[in-house]
């Protein structure tokens, strides 16, 4: 039989190692949780300003289609351009595919079916897409 020291210093182990795991599990769900809120906060491309309509293109088999915005900051902040992709065949389903920050215009070219330009940035959709915050 172990004696009561022995069986004292096993408990206060089987109860560390319980302590030790449950500070692992929080601090695991808090890094996750302000994660996930600083990329909400600061690069969820759904939550970008709509902006003033610019432009439309279609791509050549009319699959999508782009339109940009462009999104004025205020007094302090540069204009940026903001481009979403339509899918004709979709319901009209959008998705934001380009942000770009210091511009004003937009030039949109389809090079084919799913490859298309938007102020010399290449993107092949739907999986694409461009946002300056990271470059």
């Amino acid at each position: 039989m172990m004696d009561s020291d022995a069986a004292f210093r096993s408990e206060k182990r089987r109860v560390f190692k319980e302590v030790l795991i449950i500070f692992l599990i929080v601090g695991l769900i808090t890094a996750g949780i302000i994660g996930y809120g600083v990329y909400w906060l600061f690069y969820d491309m759904g939550r970008l300003p709509e902006g003033d309509f610019l432009t439309e293109e279609t791509s050549p088999d009319g699959t999508y289609t782009v339109r940009t915005y462009v999104a004025n900051g205020g007094a302090t902040v540069s204009y940026a351009v903001r481009g979403e992709l339509v899918f004709n065949e979709n319901e009209h389903k959008v998705k934001t595919i380009y942000w770009s920050y210091r511009e004003e215009d937009a030039n949109i070219t389809w090079k084919d079916d799913d490859t298309v330009v938007i102020n010399g940035h290449m993107l092949d959709v739907p999986g694409d897409r461009y946002d300056f915050r990271h470059d």
